[in-house]
């Protein structure tokens, strides 16, 4: 069930669980920042997040 839960997933796409971690963390982190500052101040980061999501796609789209 462990198995299933932690490590299936990164695995399909070869990785280990921290090399998945680290990289979904970075995707977050760039993601969470630019929408932070936006929330703060509207005329920041317009269109990042709209940019951001199709360049995680395309990097996502070809692994595993």
């Amino acid at each position: 069930m462990l198995t299933k839960l932690f490590l299936s997933h990164p695995r399909s796409i070869d990785e280990s669980y921290f090399e998945h971690a680290r990289v979904a963390l970075t995707f977050a982190g760039v993601l969470a920042y630019a929408a932070l500052i936006h929330a703060i101040v509207r005329a920041f980061f317009e269109k990042t997040a709209s940019r951001l999501i199709v360049e995680l796609y395309q990097k996502t789209s070809n692994r595993g």
